[in-house]
């Protein structure tokens, strides 16, 4: 098995026919955050999760990820969140802060939590490398959140 998430090997993801998952997208950006969705989206159904059993809401931008991921927690409905947004460095700090928040907020809800949140945000320097993270060179980072998604959701300490 290669290293890389996005040539996992389907013989050792758990089964979650019957799991719920959310997913919470950025619209800034959607030219990008719509291909990560695609990703997730399909490796769950390829991992056997219910078309009904995935939930999607839009958020304006990546900073409000956080919140939105929170809501879908304390909605009770899911085994799992997943957030998706990607933010390309410009000529300002603006990329730093967003990121930094993002990160944090994140952080904060998976530390506590009673689900995981799993984070698929892209922070890049170019358009190129976001490109190349969603279905490009370097596989789909949405696919490799939903199976992050999928083992998390089935994570237990033996």
């Amino acid at each position: 098995m290669s290293s890389k998430l996005h040539s996992y090997n389907p013989e050792f993801i758990p089964d979650c026919s019957s799991q719920r998952f959310g997913i919470v997208v950025a619209e800034w950006n959607a030219h990008i955050t719509d291909k990560l969705l695609d990703g997730a989206i399909e490796t769950f159904l390829a991992n056997h999760v219910k078309p009904e059993n995935i939930e999607v809401a839009h958020v304006p931008g990546s900073f409000e990820l956080t919140f939105g991921a929170k809501q879908m927690i304390n909605s009770n409905k899911f085994n799992a969140v997943i957030v998706l947004g990607c933010v390309i460095k410009g000529d300002t700090p603006h990329f730093d802060y967003v990121c930094m928040g993002v990160t944090q907020g994140i952080a904060q809800l998976n530390a506590t939590a009673n689900i995981p949140t799993i984070f698929g945000m892209l922070t890049v320097n170019t358009e190129q490398q976001a490109f190349d993270r969603c279905g490009g060179s370097l596989g789909n980072k949405g696919s490799e959140a939903a199976i992050t998604a999928i083992k998390m959701a089935n994570f237990s300490c033996k």
